[in-house]
């Protein structure tokens, strides 16, 4: 059955809407070209050293739609996975590390997808190469050889080739270099790597070895040569082997050996060994040495001579060390050698009384020794000191102080010769004998620089004091020493000559009190007139020859109850304790009333007696007059003594008290003191009076008749320069005190108690003024009078000793007595003061 299948118009239209719906576009890659940074990567080109992790290339594409669209990228199977891809963004990075040398290209399936469609496309990436690798060379190593005689200036190379040659100019030589290292350097054109240019090279070593050829003469080893023959040698005895060799060490040939010249035919030598003998008795040799002249040639396997080599030989003849050095005299062989010769030479003096040769009979260095002297070192010396074979001895003085006969009287010495350079060392000695002989060369001298002596004051003229000693070590007169003394001490004293002994004069007589220090100088002399000085002193010792001494024998004293009274002796003596003085009571009545200072010699009461009743109490004596025995003793050896009567009037101290109360005490005992003093007082009293009073009646009738009657005092103004002219006073009225003149008008002060016309007052002192500046002169127009800035002077009163007048007392001096008054009185009437 046959459906027919109806469509509607509707079911059509929804067909037609569905089919234009589906009908979607393919996404596209943009194709920006080869050197584009965003695309699809076609052509893309990288550096191999591109680091990993950077982004290399953007995938660029669209959809036609408008929808978004997706990357990918793919490998194809087994390939290596150097990209990946964001996506979204289409950001392509590098992930893997590229390799021109391993792959150069990469070929990579881009994609791109709007989710519908999806468009994939190959593209081929080009990895470009960077100058990552190093030349490398091959076939090492490298090993050359080279004949030597090839002439070359080292070598050189083919820097594109890598050929190796031997430059032009040098030789290589085997003798020299058998084998040259060269060096070569492969580098490689440089490029870039990771953005730097980078050059890259390999180095290896081209060892070149050098072949010998016969081209150097022989050289002799071990030169120089040096043979001895001694004298005990045999004929025929072998000296020594010289030795050559060919100077082509790889082929060497064979040496020949002969003596050109120099054997004078006592030599010979062997002509393949180089062994040199000696054919004659070292007797029968000529010469000490000899000089042989060797050659050496070269003998090639064919027998042929080719080059020579020349080497000198000398040999030496040795005589054997069998004799010692010997002394000689001029006798022959001696071993001691004796002089006589005065002390202290000068320096530098050879001793030529000494003949002495020495000699060693050997050769050479055997025959070589030293000379030396063994004894008191410094005094002399020998010369030479070394000595070949035979030399002359000389003996010289070196320290002429040395030799003295007071020290040595014979010097001895050891003249010794050694050999220097030989085992055996062989010496000999000889004695050397220097007598001397003396000579005055020496000072007398004191056993000390000074002598301190004491002697007793009551020593008698005579008696020794002390002994001076002094040596001169000199013999025979030199020896002999006289002493002297002198100086200002030595009046009192005389010296043995011989003996030294310093001993006081007949009538001498020494007193400490008068002088215990004497000292003088004493002289020991030689005969020759050689002298010295010692210096002596002598201290007089006290004896105690004086006993103490009251000023009187009686003595009276007052003395107030709590004072003491003192008593005192002195002893004449010299020293302690001939001087010391002890006092004691000797007797007292009544007894036990006083006490006495054993050293002061003060007396006082006892300290139970405070009060005269206290004495009235002991004594029925009332005028307390006491009478003491008192005893000054010195303390010398043996002791003296004397004694004195002290009366002693007891009394209390008195109220009165004062320098005048102390002297009337203390001249109670003794009126005719006080009586004394106060006649000298009053003597002075009338003597001053007498001076005061002649002073001034001189000074009055001297005077020119103005006396001061008012005294005038003004403040002290500030020195005005003076003028040749002054003013006259001005005298104003005292409104200011401080500024102007204060007269003070004494009445009483008008009497005249010289009974003359001059008036005299006398002035308060006044205060020293500033000394003035010096005067100027000033013309006559500038002041009328002359200016005083103070003045202090006194006027005549107004009445007038008429008697003075009758005398006439020169009339010149009352015509300016009266001209002064005149122009005062004239001066005050202009100023309106009243008259003075």
């Amino acid at each position: 059955m046959k459906h027919v299948r109806c469509f509607t118009p509707s079911l059509f239209l929804s067909l037609v809407h569905v089919c234009l719906v589906q009908a979607n576009y393919a996404p596209y890659f943009f194709d920006n070209g080869a050197r584009s940074t965003n695309g699809n990567m076609a052509l893309l080109s990288l550096s191999e050293d591109t680091p990993v992790g950077t982004h290399v290339y953007t995938l660029n594409g669209t959809d036609p739609e408008g929808d978004p669209v997706t990357y990918g990228l793919a490998y194809e199977a087994g390939s290596r996975r150097y990209f990946s891809v964001d996506e979204t963004l289409g950001n392509v990075t590098l992930i893997e590390e590229l390799d021109r040398e391993k792959e150069d290209e990469i070929e990579v399936i881009v994609s791109i997808s709007d989710g519908l469609s999806t468009v994939s496309e190959k593209v081929r990436i080009l990895v470009m190469d960077a100058n990552d690798e190093s030349p490398e060379f091959i076939n090492t190593p490298y090993i050359v050889q080279v004949p030597e005689n090839i002439h070359s200036n080292k070598f050189t190379i083919d820097r594109h080739s890598g050929v190796l040659r031997i430059k032009t100019g040098v030789t290589l030589d085997y003798e020299k270099s058998r084998t040259h290292f060269v060096v070569v350097v492969a580098k490689d054109g440089g490029g870039k790597l990771r953005g730097d240019n980078k050059v890259f090279s390999a180095t290896t070593t081209v060892t070149v070895n050098v072949e010998d050829v016969q081209d150097t003469p022989p050289m002799f080893i071990g030169t120089p040569y040096y043979g001895y023959v001694y004298e005990d040698t045999l004929a025929g005895s072998e000296v020594l082997t010289v030795v050559a060799l060919d100077g082509d060490r790889g082929k060497p040939n064979g040496i020949h050996y002969c003596i050109v010249n120099g054997s004078e035919g006592s030599f010979e030598i062997g002509n393949t060994t180089g062994a040199i003998s000696v054919i004659k008795s070292p007797n029968q040799l000529k010469k000490e040495v000899y000089e042989l002249k060797v050659q050496a040639s070269e003998v090639s396997q064919e027998g042929d001579v080719s080059v020579h080599a020349f080497a000198m030989v000398t040999i030496r003849v040795v005589d054997l060390n069998n004799h010692p050095p010997t002394f000689y005299g001029e006798n022959g062989p001696q071993n001691r050698f004796e002089l006589t010769m005065y002390e202290h030479p000068p320096e530098g003096e050879i001793l030529r009384g000494l003949k002495i040769t020495v000699n060693d009979s050997d050769q050479g260095a055997n025959a070589k020794f030293n000379l030396r002297l063994v004894g008191p070192g410094g005094i002399f010396r020998v010369v030479p000191q070394t000595v070949l074979n035979e030399a002359q001895v000389t003996i010289i003085v070196e320290n002429s102080a040395a030799i003295d006969y007071e020290k040595f009287k014979v010097l001895t010495f050891k003249l010794l010769a050694i050999e220097v350079n030989t085992p055996e060392k062989f010496s000999s000695t000889a004695d050397v004998v220097i007598r001397l002989l003396d000579t005055n060369d020496n000072v007398p001298k004191f056993s000390s620089d000074y002598y301190i002596a004491r002697i007793p004051e009551n020593s008698p003229g005579g008696s020794n004091v002390v002994a001076v000693t002094a040596t001169d070590p000199d013999s025979g007169l030199w020896g002999e020493v006289k002493y002297s003394i002198y100086g200002t001490g030595a009046d009192l004293f005389l010296i043995h000559p011989s003996t030294g002994i310093i001993y006081t004069q007949p009538w001498a007589v020494l007193d400490a009190e008068v002088n215990s220090k004497y000292n003088f100088y004493v002289k020991a002399e030689d005969t020759d007139g050689k002298y010295s000085l010692a210096e002596v002193f002598i201290t007089v010792l006290d004896v105690n020859d004086h006993s103490p001494e009251f000023n009187e024998n009686i003595q009276e004293k007052t003395m107030i109850i709590g004072s003491p009274v003192k008593i005192e002796a002195i002893d004449q003596d010299a020293e302690e304790p001939n001087n010391i003085v002890d006092y004691s009571i000797m007797q007292a009545d009544p007894a036990n009333v006083f006490d006495i200072d054993q050293s002061t010699g003060e007396i006082k009461l006892k300290s139970y007696i405070r009060s005269l009743d206290i004495i009235h109490n002991i004594t029925k004596n009332k005028d307390c007059i006491w009478s003491l025995v008192v005893q000054a003793k010195d303390r010398g050896s043996p002791s003296f003594s004397t004694t004195a009567v002290l009366k002693i009037d007891i009394t209390e101290e008195t109220l009165h008290k004062g320098p005048m109360a102390a002297f009337l005490m203390q001249t109670k005992d003794n009126p005719m003191k006080a009586l004394g003093v106060l006649a000298g007082v009053m003597g002075i009293m009338v003597l001053i009076t007498i001076m005061i009073s002649t002073a001034m009646f001189w000074r009055n009738k001297r005077s020119n008749k103005i006396m001061p009657v008012r005294r005038i005092i003004k403040k002290r103004q500030t020195p005005q320069p003076r003028m040749v002219r002054m003013e006259w006073l001005k005298f104003k009225r005292p409104s200011n005190a401080a500024e102007k003149f204060v007269v003070e008008d004494d009445a009483k002060s008008l009497h005249n108690e010289n009974s003359n016309n001059n008036i005299q007052v006398a002035p308060v002192p006044p205060t020293a003024p500033l000394p003035p500046p010096p005067p100027t002169l000033a013309s006559r127009g500038d002041a009328p009078g002359w200016r005083v800035p103070t003045v202090s002077g006194s006027l005549t009163p107004k009445f007038i000793n008429k008697q003075l007048k009758k005398r006439g007392h020169g009339s010149a001096h009352n015509a300016l007595v009266s001209e002064l008054k005149m122009k005062f009185e004239k001066r005050n009437a202009a100023i309106g003061e009243p008259h003075i």
